[in-house]
């Protein structure tokens, strides 16, 4: 129980964090619901090769596109829209949602996906001493 707690708690706030100083560094400031949002991205996108432990790496990818697509929507609506914080608005750019989600970045978190993989099996192997999975492209 208490390895668990801190696996999780270990993935969430690597995630967060990562998510968090992405933002600082891309554009030169943040929210700290960003925090809650990227350590549920991690937990959420590194547990589908612990549920699906044969899924090819490039499905992986498109299927953590969509987790991120859809918890940064929740979280835009809640953060934006109801509480009018105004942490992003994509609503320049096309293919867009509310002005909470859009196409070119569920795109680029496909491809940042692919990082929140490796570091999350890293952590899961060489702190918490889990096996490392056998990546296949297909």
């Amino acid at each position: 129980m208490k390895i668990t707690f801190f696996k999780y708690l270990s993935l969430f706030l690597t995630g967060g964090m990562v998510y968090y100083f992405l933002e600082i560094f891309t554009r030169d400031y943040s929210h700290y619901s960003m925090i809650i949002c990227g350590g549920l991205c991690m937990i959420a996108c590194g547990g589908l090769n612990q549920m699906f432990p044969r899924m090819p790496i490039p499905l992986q990818m498109i299927l953590s596109s969509g987790i991120i697509t859809l918890f940064e929507f929740v979280t835009g609506v809640i953060v934006n829209l109801i509480f009018h914080v105004g942490v992003w608005d994509y609503s320049y750019l096309p293919y867009n949602v509310m002005g909470q989600i859009c196409l070119p970045y569920s795109v680029l978190w496909m491809f940042l996906s692919l990082i929140i993989i490796f570091v999350d099996d890293g952590i899961r192997h060489f702190l918490f001493g889990e096996e490392l999975p056998e990546y296949r492209l297909f």
